[in-house]
């Protein structure tokens, strides 16, 4: 399938219609799922970085033309603290079409990897034209913003997935911030996608 891979910085995905947030000031996601859904086609965003994407979710909320699914920390326990939770499912046209999976702190890869998998089913139900995937390296064990504890070689598994999918992918670089190990987790994540 298809790939693109958007570099940005910084991050997007806590950035709301009407507000900014978490480093975000333009939520590079939104927009580009927003340009596709004008077009017509049917998008799915699977958001993978350590912190729920607040801004995406609230976008999306009330529409049934993109798909939003995140797998990501405890709002009990983490940023954004007020949404996030495995009991937002969407309003009006939007009902059923978001899914938040949240974990506790110290979930490790194997744990990580049942979530991504769900989340992945469940995306994939909608038969989305385009995935967008919101990642982040955060995630890493030992970030200064994040605490879970995946291995860079989590990265190449989840790489693998989102492959798996057969689906065009477009990737929007979120969150990261362990600077001495970032380049090893994403040539990891970028082999899992190409091979």
């Amino acid at each position: 399938p298809s790939m693109a891979y958007a570099l940005c910085r910084p991050p997007g995905h806590h950035a709301s219609a009407d507000m900014y947030g978490g480093y975000c000031y333009l939520n590079n996601a939104a927009i580009a799922a927003a340009a596709l859904a004008a077009q017509g086609q049917r998008i799915a965003i699977l958001d993978t970085d350590y912190h729920h994407g607040n801004g995406t979710q609230s976008i999306f909320y009330d529409r049934d033309d993109v798909y939003v699914a995140s797998v990501h920390a405890d709002p009990d326990q983490e940023y954004p603290y007020f949404c996030g939770y495995a009991d937002e499912r969407g309003s009006s046209l939007g009902a059923g079409f978001n899914f938040n999976i949240p974990l506790a702190r110290g979930t490790a890869e194997a744990q990580y990897l049942v979530a991504l998998d769900r989340a992945l089913t469940a995306l994939d139900g909608y038969q989305p034209d385009v995935v967008l995937v919101s990642h982040g390296f955060d995630t890493l064990a030992g970030d200064p913003e994040g605490r879970f504890n995946l291995s860079i070689d989590s990265f190449e598994r989840i790489g693998r997935r989102l492959r798996s999918l057969g689906r065009p992918l477009v990737v929007v670089q979120e969150g990261g911030y362990s600077l001495a190990d970032l380049q090893l987790a994403f040539a990891a994540f970028l082999g899992g996608l190409l091979h």
